[in-house]
C-alpha cells in the first residue's frame, strides 16, 4: 500500500481517482442522512438548496443518499433539477431491501426520485447495497445493470466496525468498485486491515460518519484548535477531522452531511491546502486521546 503522503500544498481542491477507472472525484462529498429529509418544508428545502448550490460552486461532486433516508432522494433530485446542476454531480444511492424483484423496484424508484431515469442518457453514477442487506442477491442485479449501462459503478456500505470482516471478504471476492464505511479520529479501526485491503483490490473508499454523528465536536466543545494545526492549513475543528481522513491515501471521498450552508463551506475547505503527514496524523490521534 502507498505510504502516507508528506504534508502537501494545494491551490485547487484535492481530487482522488476512482482506482478501477482513474475518474477523478472531489475528496469531500455530501451526505444526506437526516439533513436532506425535509419533505415539502419550505425552510428546510431553501437551506438544502443553498447547501447544494455552494457544494457545486466549490467543485463538489458526490452526493450520497438512500431510500432509508426518508425524502432525501427526492429532495436531491428536485433541487439538482431546479439548480440545473445534475450533470455536474456524481449521484450515489443504495438498495435497502431483500429479494431480487423488490430490489429492482426500489432502485427504479430511487432513480426516478433522483432524476436519473432508466433507461435514459443519465445513468445513476453509483448504486450500493445498503448495510449489506441481501448483499449477494442485490450485487447480482447490480452487475447486470452495470453491463446494461443503467449504473456506472457498484458497491456496498456499512456504518459500523462490526461489519469490517464481512466487508473485507466482499472486497476480496466481488471486485467491487466502491466500499463505504465509517472511519474517523474516534474510530480509526479501518486502518488496521480494511483500508489496506481496499488499496490492494483497487476499491474506492467512501467514508461515512466522518464526525461520528457529532461525537467528535462534543469532545472538543469549548476547546481551541491546537496551534500546530496551522502546519497543515487547518483553521477549524471540522477541517481537522476531515483532513485526518483525507490524508489516508486509500480514501477516495468523505461524505459529511449538513443543511447549514456555512458548515458546508467549512467542510469543503478540508480539501484545500496541505494534508497532515504520517507523523502529524499520529500527533492528531494522540491529541484526541488526551482530551
Amino acid at each position: 500500500m502507498a505510504m502516507i503522503p508528506t504534508a502537501r500544498a494545494a491551490a485547487t481542491p484535492l481530487r482522488r481517482p476512482i482506482p478501477k477507472t482513474g475518474e477523478l472525484l472531489h475528496a469531500v462529498g455530501l451526505g444526506t442522512w437526516q439533513t436532506f429529509d425535509v419533505g415539502g418544508d419550505a425552510a428546510g428545502r431553501a437551506a438544502a438548496r443553498e447547501v447544494l448550490a455552494r457544494f457545486v460552486a466549490a467543485g463538489g461532486q458526490m452526493v450520497d443518499s438512500s431510500p432509508m433516508y426518508g425524502s432525501s432522494e427526492s429532495v436531491v433530485g428536485d433541487l439538482a433539477a431546479a439548480l440545473g446542476v445534475g450533470k455536474s454531480l456524481f449521484l450515489a444511492t443504495k438498495v435497502w431491501t431483500t429479494g431480487r424483484e423488490a430490489g429492482m423496484r426500489q432502485m427504479e424508484e430511487s432513480m426516478r426520485r433522483m432524476r436519473t431515469p432508466m433507461p435514459g442518457p443519465r445513468a445513476m453514477d453509483l448504486m450500493q447495497v445498503h448495510n449489506l442487506t441481501d448483499v449477494h442477491t442485490q450485487l447480482k442485479t447490480l452487475r447486470e445493470w452495470k453491463e446494461q449501462g443503467r449504473i456506472r459503478y457498484l458497491g456496498v456500505t456499512h456504518y459500523h466496525e462490526g461489519a469490517y470482516a464481512e466487508l473485507e471478504r466482499l472486497i476480496k471476492s466481488e471486485k467491487l468498485d466502491f466500499a463505504q464505511f465509517n472511519y474517523n479520529l474516534m474510530h480509526p479501526e479501518a486502518e488496521a486491515r480494511l483500508l489496506p485491503v481496499c488499496a490492494q483490490y483497487q476499491t474506492a473508499v467512501i467514508v461515512n460518519r466522518p464526525f461520528e454523528e457529532g461525537g467528535l465536536f462534543r469532545m472538543v466543545k469549548g476547546r481551541e484548535l491546537p496551534r500546530w494545526a496551522a502546519e497543515f492549513d487547518c483553521t477549524s475543528w471540522a477541517r481537522f477531522f476531515l483532513k485526518f481522513i483525507l490524508s489516508h491515501p486509500a480514501v477516495t471521498c468523505a461524505i459529511p452531511a449538513t443543511r447549514n450552508p456555512d458548515y458546508l463551506v467549512d467542510n469543503m475547505g478540508a480539501a484545500l491546502g496541505r494534508l497532515p503527514d504520517a507523523a502529524m496524523r499520529r500527533r492528531m490521534v494522540q491529541h484526541m486521546r488526551n482530551l
